[in-house]
């Protein structure tokens, strides 16, 4: 809730809704001071911000509405996962069920010969992080993550259009995210 935690740093997000057609987008449980001030206001179940967030990677994956040329360059996506990686019923490959842990081994990228990590530049190779995370983001359809969250679809699909505005080169956008919880 930046307008009660922050009100010094909020002042430019009213500014910049003020004079330059910013949009604020409110993503919290509770309806705030935030909210209040928001152009959109969605509710979430708490501890629900991970299916929503996968929603909108899911979103902007399929409709293609992402910044390829920033993408392509400064991420991972273009890297080759390992063939011993895997993502099945739920559990990524390594995980050992008697210890409940992990052993991370198999989660790394697929070496050349030149010592680096093979790269894909187009992006379409099936181990190539881009894909396989369109794979597995995929399962967060709008309809999984109104049941999981408890927000409106109609909501939760206007936000990620709203999102997916900024993937035109010439658009940016500040995500403010933050997560709190009380004991």
């Amino acid at each position: 809730n930046a307008a009660e935690a922050h009100p010094c740093g909020f002042k430019w997000v009213t500014e910049a809704k003020a004079h330059n057609k910013a949009k604020l987008i409110v993503v919290d449980p509770r309806f705030t001071r935030s909210a209040a001030m928001s152009d959109m206001y969605a509710p979430i179940r708490v501890g629900t911000d991970i299916a929503f967030l996968g929603g909108v990677v899911n979103y902007l994956l399929t409709k293609d509405k992402i910044q390829h040329d920033y993408v392509k360059s400064y991420t991972n996506a273009p890297f080759i996962i390992n063939a011993n990686y895997t993502f099945e019923n739920g559990f990524f490959s390594g995980y050992d069920e008697a210890k409940r842990k992990y052993d991370a081994a198999s989660w790394v990228y697929e070496m050349g010969d030149d010592g680096f990590a093979k790269v894909d530049e187009t992006m379409q190779d099936p181990r190539c992080v881009f894909q396989m995370m369109k794979a597995h983001y995929v399962r967060y359809t709008p309809e999984v993550v109104s049941n999981i969250c408890g927000t409106p679809q109609e909501s939760f699909i206007k936000i990620c259009e709203w999102i997916a505005e900024t993937a035109a080169a010439n658009k940016a956008m500040t995500i403010m995210y933050a997560l709190g919880w009380t004991q």
